[in-house]
Protein backbone atom coordinates (compact mmCIF):
# COMPACT_ATOMS: atom_id res chain seq x y z
CA UNK A 1 0.00 0.00 0.00
CA UNK A 2 1.56 3.58 -0.36
CA UNK A 3 0.07 7.09 -0.68
CA UNK A 4 -1.05 9.65 -3.27
CA UNK A 5 -0.86 13.08 -2.96
CA UNK A 6 -1.45 16.44 -4.57
CA UNK A 7 1.25 19.25 -4.59
CA UNK A 8 -1.63 21.34 -6.10
CA UNK A 9 -4.72 20.41 -4.10
CA UNK A 10 -7.27 18.40 -2.83
CA UNK A 11 -9.67 19.05 -5.88
CA UNK A 12 -6.21 17.88 -8.18
CA UNK A 13 -6.06 15.08 -6.07
CA UNK A 14 -9.95 14.07 -5.97
CA UNK A 15 -10.18 13.99 -10.12
CA UNK A 16 -6.57 11.79 -10.61
CA UNK A 17 -8.16 9.33 -8.14
CA UNK A 18 -11.40 9.55 -9.87
CA UNK A 19 -9.87 9.38 -13.15
CA UNK A 20 -8.14 5.89 -11.72
CA UNK A 21 -11.28 4.76 -10.55
CA UNK A 22 -10.12 4.77 -6.97
CA UNK A 23 -13.15 4.92 -4.18
CA UNK A 24 -13.74 7.63 -2.21
CA UNK A 25 -13.46 5.59 1.29
CA UNK A 26 -9.41 5.05 0.38
CA UNK A 27 -9.46 8.97 0.83
CA UNK A 28 -8.11 9.94 4.75
CA UNK A 29 -8.09 13.67 4.71
CA UNK A 30 -4.94 14.18 2.78
CA UNK A 31 -4.20 11.43 0.85
CA UNK A 32 -5.36 8.12 -0.95
CA UNK A 33 -3.90 4.82 -0.04
CA UNK A 34 -3.78 3.13 -2.80
CA UNK A 35 -2.26 -0.41 -3.88
CA UNK A 36 0.34 -1.19 -6.19
CA UNK A 37 -1.09 -2.17 -9.02
CA UNK A 38 -2.72 1.75 -8.94
CA UNK A 39 0.34 3.06 -8.13
CA UNK A 40 1.97 1.86 -11.02
CA UNK A 41 -0.73 2.93 -13.29
CA UNK A 42 -0.50 6.41 -11.58
CA UNK A 43 3.25 6.75 -12.22
CA UNK A 44 2.32 5.74 -16.04
CA UNK A 45 -0.23 8.77 -15.70
CA UNK A 46 2.50 11.26 -14.67
CA UNK A 47 1.89 10.77 -10.91
CA UNK A 48 5.62 11.40 -9.30
CA UNK A 49 7.18 8.49 -6.81
CA UNK A 50 9.00 10.47 -3.90
CA UNK A 51 9.90 9.31 -0.42
CA UNK A 52 8.13 9.93 2.45
CA UNK A 53 10.57 13.07 3.62
CA UNK A 54 9.49 14.95 0.20
CA UNK A 55 5.59 14.25 0.06
CA UNK A 56 5.69 15.96 3.77
CA UNK A 57 7.50 18.68 2.65
CA UNK A 58 5.56 19.15 -0.48
CA UNK A 59 2.47 18.70 0.89
CA UNK A 60 3.52 21.33 4.00
CA UNK A 61 4.31 23.87 0.85
CA UNK A 62 0.93 23.56 -0.77
CA UNK A 63 -1.11 23.65 2.67
CA UNK A 64 -2.69 20.23 2.39
CA UNK A 65 -0.59 18.66 4.90
CA UNK A 66 -3.21 17.16 7.87
CA UNK A 67 -2.30 17.62 11.72
CA UNK A 68 -2.67 14.44 12.88
CA UNK A 69 -5.46 15.56 14.98
CA UNK A 70 -7.09 16.44 11.64
CA UNK A 71 -6.57 12.87 10.48
CA UNK A 72 -7.67 11.43 13.55
CA UNK A 73 -10.80 12.95 13.18
CA UNK A 74 -11.67 12.72 9.70
CA UNK A 75 -10.69 8.78 10.45
CA UNK A 76 -13.44 9.15 13.15
CA UNK A 77 -15.86 10.45 10.74
CA UNK A 78 -14.89 8.09 7.88
CA UNK A 79 -15.64 5.29 10.24
CA UNK A 80 -18.90 6.70 11.01
CA UNK A 81 -19.97 7.11 7.74
CA UNK A 82 -19.38 3.27 7.06
CA UNK A 83 -21.61 2.32 10.09
CA UNK A 84 -19.17 -1.03 11.12
CA UNK A 85 -18.10 0.31 14.38
CA UNK A 86 -14.78 -1.16 13.37
CA UNK A 87 -12.06 1.23 12.25
CA UNK A 88 -11.19 1.81 8.63
CA UNK A 89 -7.48 0.79 9.03
CA UNK A 90 -8.47 -2.21 11.07
CA UNK A 91 -10.57 -3.20 7.98
CA UNK A 92 -7.13 -2.66 5.65
CA UNK A 93 -9.63 0.13 4.31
Amino acid sequence: MCHMVSDVSLEELHAFAAALEIPTRAFHGDHYDVPQHIRDLAVLRGAQTVTSRELVKRLAAAGLRSTPAQRRAYKHIADERHGSGESMSDRGQ
